[in-house]
Parts: structure tokens; C-alpha cells; sequence
């Protein structure tokens, strides 16, 4: 008998089944539960055994225009995959209804796959073309699935044209080769991104419906700032608001005390906020976010997981830049190695930081800062106009590399007819600071070192142009050349203090992945939440929301 998918908003029995689940840490159990056949697939079946080679011609027919559907059926004789008589055909479609039954669980709109409508359909299907429509209709179900289960429903660059990411589709001819090639049940599970953030946020999605099912998180608190050594209804309320969200242990005491400090403390560094355990304006805004709202939010990270499940994962060793946690990271083999607070592009539409993934190539030690063209003629243009001595630190730079002086009228020149490039020498004051990391790529967005470091200490860091500044740059330079130097910080430094402009390679490349996350996870705590800074999560929600994408929020 089929052991389902635990869903807490669907029994009062499985909300016990939950809490044992999520106690003893068993996310792998959540996650390979789709093993037998369930009695309603069963009770379906119809009877199969009709003339193929009216099938065959209505299959040959459907295929036509798709060459990949044509050439995975021709090369089986237009043998059915799903709609034959014997066990194996069963044991298919039983995996495949049984699959798209739990899309929810994904966060996936179940309307999408029409189970009901499949089921309909093969129950109806008394004739040859029948029978092959019927075939059709579960081979298009199954690759529509597949696809949306392992790389994304939505198209990314129509939600924001600053997602700069290409679906890493697999191909139907090796999703159904992988189908056929093995049980039907493992080729469903083998659909689910298997990185453990994928596992932590399903996790998280479970315990959320769970909680809102059986009533939130209680009261909101009342919006003014409380501090240690207070009491009240106020502070009542913000120890039952923190007791819920499983910050706090149960108890009756009305007073801000230690343990409440220390509560307010772990949720501040949950969601990026100052970690000094007052709850102030902005501690009370994100604990009063209600949790239904929380549930879009780690609905839409699962999404944009799925987004960058690429058939070889991230990588051993990669770095990644969440956007909306203002940090850069290294990570190997899974677990963090290295980590350093980060100033991305402002919220100016024109400079926020787009999301995409390439691969670090080489850093630049000593770098020249290279204006980028909507700079150099939407700032420094104007001022060279009313006087050509201005903006005496960068150089300007001809069609042939050399350093144009300054002793002539730039009145002349328009955006469009400006003929010079704009640099910065290495220095103290370069805009770019010692060093760069970059990974070449058509947005000109790179790593780099800066002199502003005061900006490192703000909550909230939007302050470049798009590129994504370092607090600890020179740290990050030696994790990276430890691979490939015996003494990384000594040569780095002998570079450094040459103060000539140069050039390391990587001696292997390292993946870069530059993502946008409301909603992440740790090996170990609680679900961290971030504010969507550039307002692009509320986009994916309200496109997946159009797709069908509903709240699981009611008891069942």
C-alpha cells in the first residue's frame, strides 16, 4: 500500500505525523514517498488490449511535429509507454497520477496536470485512436511535470528582465528514456532537485502550513519599541509571538528578561537585522509579517531553487552571492568555507544587480576602474562641458589606448559623440579599491574591493552601480588562491605592494551564481527571511499564483 507525501493541513492525524517527522529530522522520508500504487490509479485501469495497429497510426499521426516525441517512438515500433495492458504500463501511469497528485507539495499548481481529466480520459478511451490520444495526453502531462518539477514553471526574463537566467531544461527524449528504463517510481523521485536546500525549504513549506493551519502565530505586537527590563501586554504579546514561531520556550512570565533578549537576538539574525536583542521598529515590522506571507516566500525560493538545478549541481567548489543578504560566500563540497558582507547595486532601477551565473576566471590586483559608458556620459560628461579640468582623477582614454590630455573644450560632445573611454589609475582611492574578481560576462558586473567601508555596517546595503563590493576582500583572495599557492596571503601581498596593475588566473575556474532569496536555509535552525528589496519576489508570486499556485492553509 502507498505510503503518501505527510501533508499537515490535510488530517488532525497528520499533524502528529509532522511533528515526529520534523523532530527526528526526516526530510529524506518527505522526500521519497512517492513508492506504490495508489488504489484509485488501480481502480482506473481500463482494458488495454485493443487492436495496435489503429494506435500505432494515431501515434505516428500526434508525433508528427515533434521530432524528439517522433524519434523516442519510432525507435520503439510506437509500443505504448502508458496505456498497454500488462504490469509495467499500470505501474507507469500509477507513479505519474499518484506524482502530480502531490504537485502542492512542490509548491506546483495540481490544475495544471488535471489528474481527474487523465483518469477520464484512459477510462473513456475504447478504440485504437482513443486509446492513442489517451497516450499522448500522458506523455504531454508527464514531460510537463517533469519540466516544471526540475527546472521551473515560470520563464524567469518575462518576470524580471533583470533574471538573467536560461531554464536548465533536460530533454524529453532523456526524461522518457529514463522512464522506461527503470521503475516508474524512482524516475518520478529522480524529478526533484536533489540539493539539500531544496529538501530544508520543503521542509519549511510543510512546517508552515502546519502552523497556519492550526492558527498562525497568534496576536500581532503592538508597533512601538520594547526593550529588556520592560513588561506589560506589549511584551505578552511579543513573548507569545516568538513562543510560536519556536524562538522562545513556553512560559508565563510578562517581563523582558534574558531569555526574551536572547529570543529577540536569534530572530534578529534570522531576517538581517542588528543583532542587539531590542525590538525596535524594524524587529516588531518582521515579526508581525504574517505567516501565510512567509509561505509565498519560501514557495517562490523553491521555485528559483528548481531555477538553478542544473544537471551537474553549482558546483564543489562555487561562490554565491545571495542579493538580499548582503553577503558573498564560498562554499565546498557543500558546507561554507568562507563568507564576507556585501554592498550590492542600488534600488534605482538602472542599477540594481541582475541574478545569473558564470565562472570566476581570474582576479585583477592593483585594477584600473573602467567607467562604464552610462556613467561616463550621464556624469562626467556635464561636468567636463563646464570644465574640462573636472573629474581630474580618472584619465581619458582614445580609440588606441593612450591617455588624452585635457587641454581642449569637450562643448562639443554629445552622449552619442563622445569619443573617449574613462579610467581609473591603481591608488588609494580607486573606486575598485586593490583588487577585483572577475567572471566575465555581458552585464559588466564583477567583485570587488572598495574604499567606501563604512557602508559595510548599514542594515540594508544598495549603494553601487550593480557590481557587488567586499568588506574582506583580501581574505576572500587568499581562500581563493589557497588552492593553488603554498603562501596565498604572502603573494597576494607582494602583488599588492608592487602597485602594479596585475593579472592571476584561477588555476581552475570557479562558478559564480548570483541569486535573489527571500526565503533561504541553514543546515541548522530556523528558515531566514530577507525583505525583497527589488520587489522581484512578489513578481514570481503573483506569475505562479496566475499558473494555479494556491496557499495550503486549511485543516482538511
Amino acid at each position: 500500500m502507498m505510503r503518501r507525501l505527510v501533508q499537515p493541513s490535510l488530517s488532525r492525524g497528520s499533524a502528529s505525523v509532522l511533528r515526529s517527522l520534523v523532530a527526528a529530522g526526516c526530510t529524506a522520508l518527505l522526500m521519497s514517498s512517492w513508492t506504490a500504487t495508489p488504489v484509485a490509479a488501480q481502480n482506473a485501469d481500463p482494458d488495454f488490449s485493443f487492436a495496435f495497429s489503429t494506435f500505432k497510426q494515431t501515434i505516428a499521426e500526434s508525433i508528427g511535429v515533434d521530432e524528439t516525441l517522433a524519434a523516442f517512438y519510432r525507435a520503439r515500433d510506437f509500443e505504448p509507454v502508458w496505456t498497454g495492458p500488462d504490469d509495467i504500463h499500470r505501474a507507469r501511469r500509477a507513479a505519474l497520477l499518484e506524482a502530480i497528485r502531490m504537485a502542492d507539495d512542490h509548491g506546483l499548481p495540481v490544475t495544471r496536470y488535471d489528474a481527474a481529466g487523465l483518469m477520464a480520459q484512459m477510462r473513456g478511451a475504447r478504440s485504437g485512436r482513443a486509446r492513442a490520444e489517451a497516450e499522448m495526453a500522458l506523455t504531454q502531462a508527464y514531460l510537463r511535470f517533469a519540466h516544471d518539477l526540475q527546472s521551473g514553471i515560470l520563464d524567469p526574463g518575462k518576470i524580471d528582465s533583470d533574471i538573467k537566467r536560461v531554464l536548465p531544461r533536460r530533454d524529453a527524449q532523456t526524461l522518457l528514456t529514463t522512464l522506461i528504463s527503470g521503475d516508474p517510481q524512482a524516475a518520478m523521485r529522480a524529478l526533484i532537485p536533489s540539493s539539500p536546500e531544496y529538501s530544508r525549504l520543503m521542509r519549511a513549506k510543510l512546517m508552515l502550513e502546519h502552523r497556519i493551519a492550526h492558527g498562525g502565530w497568534g496576536p500581532a505586537v503592538p508597533e512601538r519599541k520594547l526593550e529588556p527590563g520592560q513588561a506589560g501586554n506589549a511584551v505578552v504579546a511579543l513573548r507569545n509571538r516568538l513562543t510560536a514561531m519556536g524562538y522562545l520556550r513556553p512560559h508565563l512570565g510578562a517581563t523582558y528578561d534574558a531569555r526574551m533578549t536572547e529570543a529577540v537576538r536569534s530572530f534578529q539574525a534570522d531576517h538581517g537585522l542588528e543583532q542587539d536583542g531590542v525590538a525596535g521598529a524594524s524587529t516588531i515590522r518582521e515579526i508581525n509579517v504574517a505567516p501565510e506571507e512567509r509561505l509565498k516566500s519560501v514557495i517562490v525560493a523553491m521555485e528559483r531553487e528548481r531555477w538553478i538545478n542544473l544537471p551537474d549541481g553549482l558546483g564543489e567548489r562555487h561562490i554565491k552571492v545571495n542579493l538580499t543578504d548582503f553577503h558573498a560566500e564560498i562554499i565546498d563540497d557543500n558546507k561554507l568555507t568562507f563568507q564576507t558582507r556585501s554592498v550590492i547595486g542600488h534600488q534605482d532601477y538602472d542599477r540594481r544587480t541582475p541574478e545569473f551565473s558564470d565562472e570566476m576566471t581570474h582576479m585583477v590586483i592593483n585594477p584600473y576602474w573602467f567607467v562604464p559608458r552610462s556613467i561616463i556620459v550621464g556624469e562626467y560628461l556635464p561636468k567636463l562641458r563646464a570644465n574640462p579640468g573636472a573629474v581630474g582623477h580618472l584619465q581619458l582614454i582614445d580609440s588606441r589606448g593612450r591617455v588624452v590630455g585635457r587641454g581642449q573644450s569637450f562643448a562639443g560632445y554629445s552622449a552619442r559623440s563622445f569619443p573617449y573611454s574613462m579610467r581609473q589609475p591603481p591608488g588609494p582611492r580607486n573606486a575598485l579599491g586593490t583588487v577585483k574578481f572577475m567572471f566575465p560576462n555581458k552585464y559588466n558586473i564583477y567583485l570587488h574591493d572598495t574604499p567606501a567601508k563604512s557602508l559595510f555596517s548599514r542594515e540594508v546595503r544598495t549603494y553601487s552601480h550593480g557590481c557587488v563590493r567586499l568588506n574582506d576582500p583580501h581574505d576572500f583572495a587568499y581562500a581563493l588562491l589557497a588552492k593553488q599557492q603554498d603562501d596565498p596571503e604572502g603573494y597576494f601581498n607582494r602583488i599588492l605592494r608592487s602597485g602594479q596593475n596585475t593579472r592571476v588566473n584561477l588555476d581552475t575556474p570557479i562558478p559564480v551564481h548570483l541569486i535573489y532569496r527571500t526565503a533561504f536555509t541553514r543546515a541548522k535552525g530556523q528558515v531566514n527571511f530577507r525583505r525583497d528589496m527589488y520587489g522581484r519576489d512578489a513578481k514570481i508570486w503573483n506569475a505562479l499564483a496566475n499558473t494555479g499556485v494556491a496557499l495550503r492553509t486549511g485543516q482538511g
